[in-house]
């Protein structure tokens, strides 16, 4: 097995520009970030979090159903380098030295396939008339709240049915039946991954926008930077937050190569 992985050089920063919560025709971030038991961010004496190296991994690109140029055109570095500066933010800092990195950080993004904005026509529209005939839109609900990270909002639901808590879980529920921008990042241990080819998964933050009147390539770099003080941290669950605008600088990504 081989893992590709990617330094980013030069000034990496992020900056916010004019804050404006958003408007419900955009929809609001949905974040779920789960952290290992056993991993525990040290801190320096001023309170911030100690200094963590990393590389990057290519996860992958889910492709929806439906073509999307502001999506479809993005590559690896090109999504990498915009989630560089945030993680940076939080002290998670690119590796220079593959003895001196602690996290190897996977990157997934996509859109995810919602049942109400299934395609209509050709072979994919047979695909949704055949998930609505076999009561399958449950299963594509259940594929989409694992990806998502709204699998705590499933197991609630029933719980709090016949509650005011209920349509709070109702419209998260909802959320799922649309098409909706994702990015997963998956953090593992990279020396026990490197020196003993283990895989420990320490932590995971799960990020995404409806994507109906959104446009993932301009919205990514506030997706990311609102998203990124859950970066190795625990959300609790899913939880939603308004999405301002945000701008990202970032510098050139090199490659440490092909590790073993």
């Amino acid at each position: 097995m081989v893992v590709f992985l990617v330094l980013v050089c030069g000034v990496v920063q992020a900056t916010r520009t004019t804050v404006r919560a958003a408007d419900e025709n955009s929809g609001d971030l949905a974040v779920s970030s789960t952290v290992s038991a056993d991993y525990i961010r040290a801190r320096l004496p001023d309170g911030s979090f100690q200094p963590e190296a990393y590389a990057f991994g290519r996860g992958g690109y889910y492709r929806g159903w439906l073509s999307d140029a502001t999506i479809d055109h993005l590559r690896f570095p090109d999504v990498a380098r915009t989630i560089a500066a945030p993680l940076a933010n939080q002290n998670y800092l690119p590796a220079k030295d593959p003895d001196q990195t602690k996290l190897l950080i996977m990157v997934y993004w996509g859109m995810s396939n919602g049942v109400a904005d299934a395609p209509r026509g050709g072979s994919r529209s047979e695909l949704a008339s055949f998930l609505d005939s076999q009561g399958n839109s449950t299963l594509l609900d259940t594929q989409n709240a694992r990806m998502l990270g709204y699998e705590s909002v499933r197991s609630e639901s029933s719980m709090l049915r016949g509650t005011a808590l209920a349509f709070r879980s109702l419209d998260s529920m909802d959320e799922l039946q649309h098409n909706r921008y994702f990015v997963v990042l998956m953090a593992y241990d990279f020396q026990l991954l490197w020196k003993q080819k283990k895989h420990k998964l320490l932590w995971t933050t799960r990020f995404s926008i409806p994507e109906r009147r959104n446009a993932f390539d301009y919205r990514l770099p506030a997706m990311a930077l609102n998203a990124s003080p859950y970066f190795g941290q625990s959300s609790n669950g899913l939880t939603h937050k308004p999405l301002p605008e945000g701008k990202v600088e970032i510098g050139e990504l090199k490659s440490l190569g092909v590790v073993p």
